[in-house]
């Protein structure tokens, strides 16, 4: 297997692939990662069901989206579980299996808010909204399919909150509330390849890496420059990415590592992270809550009293 890591594109962990006849459910192709991911996967051969809340804006998007594979849209507003559940209840109703879901969407540092559902808005779109679209469409899932949660390394900044996951009793700040979803991404991936692993079907979390995309659109420069003072202290430079880096990670995760080398596993720049307990220079690796499976399963718990639904059993 050739080696890639941080400078890598989509397309150069991709080349010489034919994804012919895979089928991949792509979740926030409105922008950045979400197109790039799906470009590339078109590009050589795959039939792309790409998601977004706003269509009309993913249809300006994807205009740049083509090749021998295919690319369609589904309405999906991850901050609403009526939604959710309808795209995913149209897909059910198809019945077309998928090689591949990469939960991509997602909402970064956002001003304290919550989803149609009352849930913290940052919690209810990154995490609560695949949890459920994800397990309603495991049906679907085809023997050796892969599920890729596209999580960040701004989970470094905070763990789950199981006691107060909407901040009721917790002051809130955008950057703890990005770092929780963002664990929280993880640990759905430990407990879904825990739970789905002997059906030959794998979950990985991934960080794509730093990147100028949409996703800080809620960020003004002096709280990007505040963020940065507060957080290099000691550490490495942020060093950015382009967005076709950016999306190798999730590619590579997909369908080119061995899925018994990645299945449960936090990924960065194409490998899998390290589990690191502190980290005072590099910001690399993967914090040891973030797979913890015992967590896992309790953050699995909560979300399914969270949602009001039972996904399958221990």
């Amino acid at each position: 297997m050739a080696a890639f890591g941080e400078e890598s594109t989509a397309d150069e962990v991709l080349a010489g692939l034919d994804l012919t006849g895979q089928r991949v459910l792509v979740t926030g192709v409105s922008a950045g990662l979400g197109v790039e991911t799906a470009r590339a996967l078109v590009a050589r051969g795959a039939d792309v069901v790409g998601t977004a809340r706003d269509l009309a804006k993913a249809r300006a998007a994807s205009g740049v989206i083509a090749g021998p594979g295919s690319f369609r849209l589904e309405e999906c507003d991850l901050a609403s579980l009526a939604s959710v559940r309808a795209c995913a209840d149209r897909l059910v109703a198809e019945g077309l299996g998928f090689d591949a879901i990469i939960t991509n969407a997602g909402v970064m540092a956002c001003p304290q808010g919550t989803t149609t559902d009352g849930f913290e808005t940052q919690f209810g779109t990154n995490h609560l909204g695949h949890f459920v679209l994800v397990n309603r469409l495991l049906p679907l899932l085809r023997p050796g399919a892969r599920v890729v949660s596209v999580a960040s390394g701004g989970h470094r900044n905070s763990d789950v909150d199981l006691d107060d996951p909407g901040f009721e009793r917790t002051e809130y700040n955008p950057f703890v509330a990005y770092g929780r979803s963002k664990t929280a991404n993880i640990l759905f991936a430990v407990e879904l390849d825990r739970r789905l692993r002997d059906k030959g079907i794998r979950a990985v979390a991934l960080h794509p890496g730093g990147i100028r995309t949409e996703l800080m659109r809620h960020l003004a420069p002096e709280t990007l420059a505040a963020y940065a003072a507060a957080t290099t202290k000691g550490l490495a430079p942020i060093r950015m990415k382009n967005v076709p880096q950016g999306a190798a990670t999730s590619v590579w995760c997909g369908f080119v590592a061995p899925a018994d080398e990645i299945g449960g596993k936090y990924c960065e720049d194409c490998a899998v992270a390290a589990v690191v307990e502190v980290d005072p220079g590099e910001r690399k690796g993967v914090r040891p809550y973030a797979v913890d499976p015992e967590r896992a399963k309790a953050l699995w718990a909560l979300s399914e009293r969270m949602v009001g639904e039972v996904f399958g059993a221990e």
